[in-house]
């Protein structure tokens, strides 16, 4: 139409830069056949650009904006308003003007329109930016039209606008705004569709809201709007509240509120054959963009007008099944204590790793239980192996279960209630079958491990190019066979069922509660509370030198042992640094991603630990502390031996109990040590990669040594023989992996994208508590510390740990916490372990627990009862 101006036939999809996501999709709406599109234009971002270089104070106040932070919200409203007051105070340039007037001549002039905001970083696959900028309705008469296009523009710099783009990471000076003047529609009805259900995320279910009047009313929340649910041609839901007001348009322009006839409040917005109407338009949308829609449409004279559709940002992605059916698929980034993205690199050598059916969603990791819910025995063994996981997980798949969501195999239909068999507590009979002990069998699989890692270290050197990565696959089979020995998972299944054994039976027997927890404290042989305990021991070095102390106070650089030794006893601290890292060094928070940052290529992650133990503790603490809890667990072994003999057939009681607190001590220890033996090749696996990472970038291949890790090791491989790299797909997979840390994985999701939530017991909780899974006995209560990365842990004396989740790079921090409360977590993970060897009250699987709870707040722990207090 013009140099400025556009009408919606001449945009679609490739035109965002120029259109704005909002005028990109309504051109590409407009031209779709079977969907009606209201008449309008665009203006275009050059006119916008146009118009701020009108003004060079605007980008010296755009610069300044720039470099403000989240939290500098006075400043922001200053910048943003005076921004505001300039832009609408720019002349519209007489070109654009001229088009303009064009456009709505062509039009109609006298008609009335909306004129709406259309952002360039708005209405994108990640980030919605829905109602950031604004929009005007039932705008009449050229002069007010053209008013509104400058309001819109200065829209752009509204506090809200600015401070998501500040969350975002999007650079305003590189934002540019569009603006769409359509023709109004004056519907009786109006609303949203959503072609994914947003509360549950199912993609076969389309939910519909819906008021009277103008949508402004549900957009600004001033009404309760009727909700319907569609499913495959059936109406599947409805609610209908009470609709007491509605907006709708003023003769001379402008919108009003105004209230709903009494009688029509409680009616039914639409006709089900509405509905069905709605559900058809909105599949054929999805089917154009190709993803789940955010969609607003208006009821006229009986025909539906769709004035805007953007994708829905909110949803997680759903793993890839690879046919039609239905398909259950359980989060493994929950199991293993580590809920962010995997980077590619680290993705593929995870998957390597996997026995049964892995699939990859938001850059996690996906377990498909299918086939074991598809078979009677398949469901009792799920359901008892999820006693010691995640009882939230559990929950949700006992709800798929009732829902016969997979149908379960016809034969032994007694079988088929198999549900309410993982429900059914076990009962107090003879201990389950056991491997007899014997000191040598952990210390031969140790042995093993560690051979072979100096084997791999030893053949590893050689290699270099393609050959690095064909040597790594072909170990990983080496490592997979040393992670699933048999004689190794016999061991720490062995301690497991004696741990829940021991539980169930002085429960039943003594009316003790959680008896193991005691007598797990202080076992021989656990590499990770080892770690914690020896990080203790390297504080002990540098408490005497308080230069250092001052010194490491300042760190911010990982390479401060280097200039360490510097100081008086400087090369002792050093030493005494570098021979933890040389034992602890692989490990980090987030391990089983393989390009997360270890200790040893970032040590300033263990200096807030160093600090808080010279300054909460004693020397020789870690012994101290050892040594008590040992004394703990042998007098509550005693205790319960004493207690047990004085019951109808004490002594074989006393006989059973006795062989099982010998499996738990000697045998629980050794769970933490396969994932150290894994953590410790990878890390063998990374310096090799990195290596060939330094020579790529030598050659000016990639950019910078991290690309290595958007790749995937087959990817890298190709790279490493050809010398060339797709720099476009390294980009994309960067944007990705920022996209996916957004997203809050889901324990539970099914192939049709529900996010199943598993709810617990709140039957012995009391009100305003926050419940959990109790791993570790003990009450305590204190001071909260919310806690997200370990670099950030300040602690002091007394604390409570409050965190998303805590793998084995955790457990330094453990020594000077009182008691501990995470968001993820089960009886047997890594954190629980630790936390009863330390005699540490704790409470996993705290839904929201870094959210609700805040730094600083007094809270109790029940890790007897599961749950949390706020005091």
């Amino acid at each position: 139409m013009g140099t400025f101006v556009l009408g919606f036939q001449d945009i679609d999809k490739t035109k965002r830069m120029v259109a704005g996501g909002k005028g990109a999709n309504l051109g590409e709406l407009f031209n779709m056949e079977g969907i009606t599109v209201p008449e309008g234009f665009c203006i275009s971002t050059a006119a916008f650009r146009k118009l701020m270089g009108e003004t060079s104070s605007l980008y010296h106040l755009l610069d300044q904006l720039c470099h403000l932070k989240v939290e500098d919200r006075t400043s922001i409203a200053q910048f943003s308003h005076e921004i505001r007051r300039i832009i609408e105070g720019i002349p519209i340039p007489q070109d654009l003007h001229e088009e303009i007037d064009a456009a709505l001549s062509r039009l109609g002039e006298q008609d009335a329109y909306a004129v709406r905001s259309s952002a360039t970083a708005e209405d994108l696959p990640a980030a919605s930016f829905a109602g950031q900028q604004d929009t005007y309705l039932n705008i009449i008469g050229k002069e007010a039209i053209l008013k509104h296009i400058s309001k819109c523009w200065a829209s752009l710099f509204t506090e809200r606008a600015v401070t998501y783009r500040n969350q975002n990471g999007f650079d305003h000076r590189k934002v540019d705004l569009s603006v769409v003047v359509q023709k109004m529609v004056f519907p009786q009805a109006a609303g949203i569709l959503f072609t994914a259900d947003p509360v549950t995320c199912n993609r076969k279910n389309l939910s519909i809201d819906a008021g009277f009047g103008l949508g402004e009313a549900l957009v600004s929340g001033l009404v309760n709007a009727d909700n319907y649910k569609v499913r495959e041609g059936k109406i599947i839901a409805k609610k209908v509240p009470a609709k007491k007001r509605a907006v709708l348009p003023l003769n001379e322009g402008g919108t009003k509120e105004e209230a709903v006839d009494p009688e029509r409040q409680n009616m039914q917005v639409l006709s089900d054959e509405h509905m069905l109407q709605l559900e058809q338009l909105g599949r054929k949308i999805e089917a154009h963009f190709g993803c789940p829609q955010d969609i607003e449409w208006c009821l006229a004279d009986g025909s539906f007008y769709v004035v805007q559709s953007r994708p829905i940002t909110t949803l997680y992605p759903v793993p890839e099944a690879k046919d039609k059916d239905n398909h259950v698929y359980l989060s493994v980034g929950h199991q293993q204590m580590m809920t962010d993205p995997l980077k590619p690199l680290g993705m593929s050598l995870m998957k390597r790793l996997s026995t049964g059916q892995w699939f990859e969603a938001g850059g996690r990791l996906f377990f498909d239980a299918t086939p074991m819910l598809a078979s009677p025995e398949g469901r009792v063994v799920m359901l008892q192996n999820m006693r010691q996981l995640d009882p939230l997980t559990k929950d949700a798949v006992m709800t798929i279960i009732e829902r016969d969501f997979i149908t379960c195999l016809p034969d032994d239909k007694k079988e088929q209630n198999a549900g309410q068999t993982g429900n059914r507590k076990p009962s107090a009979g003879p201990p389950p079958a056991q491997i007899q002990y014997d000191p040598s069998i952990v210390s031969d699989l140790i042995r093993k491990t560690e051979s072979s890692i100096e084997a791999l270290k030893g053949s590893i050197q050689g290699k270099s190019g393609a050959d690095v990565i064909d040597f790594i696959v072909e170990d990983v089979e080496e490592l997979k066979r040393i992670l699933f020995d048999p004689t190794s998972t016999a061991v720490f299944t062995a301690a497991i069922n004696a741990s829940l054994w021991l539980k169930d039976n002085m429960s039943d027997w003594l009316g003790e509660t959680n008896a193991a927890d005691v007598l797990s404290q202080s076992v021989p042989g656990n590499i990770t509370s080892e770690m914690g305990m020896a990080l203790m021991d390297v504080a002990d070095v540098i408490r005497p030198y308080t230069k250092i102390t001052e010194y490491l106070r300042g760190v911010k650089d990982d390479t401060f042992l280097e200039t360490i030794v510097e100081f008086d006893g400087g090369q002792e601290v050093r030493d005494a640094i570098q021979s933890y890292l040389d034992k602890y060094g692989m490990r980090c928070s987030g391990e089983i991603d393989m390009t997360k940052p270890r200790f040893s290529e970032k040590p300033t992650a263990l200096v807030p630990i160093l600090l808080s133990s010279i300054k909460m503790f004693e020397p020789h603490e870690s012994r101290r502390r050892f040594e008590l809890g040992r004394q703990q667990a042998m007098k509550k072994e005693q205790e319960l031996l004493e207690r047990l003999r004085q019951l109808p057939d004490g002594e074989e009681k006393v006989k059973e109990t006795k062989e099982m607190i010998g499996v738990l001590r000697n045998f629980i220890g050794y769970r933490e040590y396969p994932k150290y033996g894994m953590v410790s090749r990878y890390f063998v696996y990374k310096q090799a990669l990195l290596k060939e990472a330094d020579r790529l970038l030598q050659a000016h291949v990639i950019s910078e040594k991290e690309d290595i890790y958007y790749l995937t090791l087959e990817e890298l491989r190709e790279v490493l023989v050809t010398h060339k790299v797709d720099d476009e797909i390294i980009s994309k997979r960067k944007e990705e992996y920022k996209s996916f840390e957004k997203l809050t994985p889901p324990r539970v999701i099914t192939s049709e994208g529900e996010i199943i939530t598993g709810k617990y017991s709140m039957e012995n909780i009391p009100d305003g508590a926050m419940a959990g899974l109790a791993v570790s006995s003990g009450v305590t209560e204190g001071r909260a510390r919310v806690i997200l990365s370990i670099e950030d842990a300040n602690l002091e004396e007394g604390d409570i740990l409050v965190t998303t989740f805590t793998d084995p790079s955790w457990t330094p921090l453990f020594v000077s916490i009182k008691g501990l409360v995470t968001e993820i977590g089960g009886l047997m993970t890594h954190g629980a372990v630790i936390a009863r060897e330390y005699g540490l009250p704790a409470v996993v699987g705290v839904e929201n627990a870094t959210k609700l709870i805040k730094d600083g707040q007094r809270i109790r722990v029940h890790g007897t009862g599961g749950y949390v207090e706020f005091l």
